[in-house]
């Protein structure tokens, strides 16, 4: 049972020199205006998935970690999935976005991954997609925003077979029957955002990776939906030379030859082998960035994970987010120091593919400092060679905290006429990514008040 895809605050909700943000709710209440004055929301077409970029050595290794394991680190003892085609329905009170979004999923998992899995309406769904009320998933997993259960098909099942070893991960030998529990009142980005990663979990892995780069498969959320990585992964998981109760050593047998046929690609890239995880790294993360902890424990936490990082000797995407997770944690206390930790994690995350989405979101850091402080030709070096990225991953919230800053910044520039259009078109995606009226007219605030020409106006 997964824990909250939302587990670390989101990383597009706090921008450098502004006040602290709201957590969550600022981007997961649903719209409740009738009749909004905003534009349409806007919505995602073509999928832009790019192909991993990685040694099938190391892909390898990473499905053997992600297959027999869970994410608290239990081991699993044998390889679980469904056989046969893959049935998807949808039940209780689903947003209008929701449909939308799983046709989208579904149309990827058969053309990318090369999966049988199709919509249906009937009872004998293999995988139900159930929409409820966050009160109703908080009442069973407090720090869940979503989740996926074995052999039940209704959150009232769910609730009578909870403590049972019926709903056992651990315990399964074969994928017939699961349940995907949503919430109805977030934004569509959200509630997508969930779909992607439990139903990628109700039919493939289990765990979670910190060392993985580019992937849903990862507890930092930088991914929020599934990326080309997943869907090698996931065509590896449903190859016909695996099957049901094999064990580690087993599936382990096989990958070579399932990755050399499906990915000949990575035959010829070098394997990077990076370094396990330590847990004291992860728990620290968690505390600094989960809910939970007090100001002082989120600081300590972060120095800790910094301290382990810089231990261990990384200098790939992990230590890179711990300059990040402390960068945010100073913004309120000390912004010069935390505008220092992302200028770090910026270095940290480099040049590859692979983190090109974590650049993004350290950009959006980087450029709200610059426009404060007047530097409009700054803000616009740093945001606009983003905003294809942020459109290539689907992350509309970040799309448009970028498009407001390359807004506000060709404002503070003269250019009034290109800064209205960018700010209207802005819009549409906000209403996707943030959800309700109020939710982005705050965005729009937050971001209009870090203009040396607006600021203290009252503006918007």
């Amino acid at each position: 049972m997964r824990k909250a895809r939302r587990l670390l605050l989101p990383l597009y909700l706090m921008l450098g020199a502004c006040m602290p943000v709201a957590p969550a709710d600022t981007a997961t209440r649903a719209a409740a205006a009738v009749d909004s004055t905003l534009p349409a929301m806007r919505t995602f077409a073509v999928p832009r998935p790019q192909a991993p970029v990685a040694s099938n050595a190391d892909i390898a290794r990473d499905f053997l970690d992600l297959a027999f394991a869970l994410e608290t680190g239990r081991s699993l003892s044998v390889f679980t999935r469904f056989e046969g085609p893959i049935s998807v329905r949808v039940t209780g009170a689903p947003p209008p976005s929701l449909t939308h979004d799983l046709k989208r999923l579904l149309y990827r998992l058969r053309n990318e991954a090369g999966l049988d899995i199709s919509l249906g309406t009937g009872a004998a769904a293999n995988i139900t997609v159930q929409a409820v009320s966050r009160s109703d998933i908080r009442r069973y997993l407090p720090q869940a925003a979503c989740f996926v259960v074995p052999n039940v098909s209704s959150l009232q099942e769910y609730a009578a077979a909870r403590r049972t070893k019926k709903v056992s991960w651990s315990r399964l030998k074969r994928r017939e029957r699961l349940a995907i529990f949503l919430p109805n009142d977030a934004s569509p980005q959200e509630v997508r955002d969930c779909l992607h990663e439990e139903l990628a979990q109700a039919i493939g892995p289990l765990n979670d990776l910190y060392r993985l780069p580019d992937s849903v498969f990862n507890d930092d959320n930088v991914h929020t939906v599934l990326t080309g990585y997943d869907m090698l992964i996931l065509r590896t998981y449903y190859d016909p030379a695996l099957r049901n109760g094999m064990s580690r050593r087993d599936v382990a047998d096989r990958l070579p030859a399932i990755l050399a046929r499906i990915n000949p690609r990575g035959q010829g890239i070098a394997p990077r082998r990076l370094a396990e995880t330590p847990r004291v790294w992860i728990e620290a993360v968690q505390t600094a960035l989960g809910p939970g902890a007090n100001p002082p424990q989120r600081r300590a936490a972060a120095t800790e994970a910094l301290q382990v990082a810089t231990a261990m000797g990384w200098t790939d995407h992990r230590r890179g987010f711990s300059h990040y997770a402390m960068g945010r944690l100073l913004q309120a206390t000390d912004p010069l120091a935390a505008q220092d930790q992302f200028v770090l994690a910026q270095r940290y995350f480099g040049s590859h593919p692979d983190t090109a989405l974590h650049r993004a979101y350290v950009a959006s850091q980087l450029a709200a400092y610059a426009l404060s402080a007047g530097q409009a030709e700054d803000a616009l070096t740093l945001v606009t060679p983003h905003l294809d990225t942020a459109a290539r991953h689907e992350n509309a919230a970040l799309l448009s905290t970028l498009m407001l800053l390359r807004a506000e910044a060709l404002d503070l520039s003269g250019r009034v006429t290109e800064a209205r259009a960018v700010r209207l078109d802005s819009l549409g995606w906000a209403r996707y990514g943030f959800g309700s009226d109020w939710a982005v007219r705050a965005k729009l605030r937050e971001i209009s008040s870090l203009s040396p020409a607006r600021r203290g106006r009252g503006t918007l």
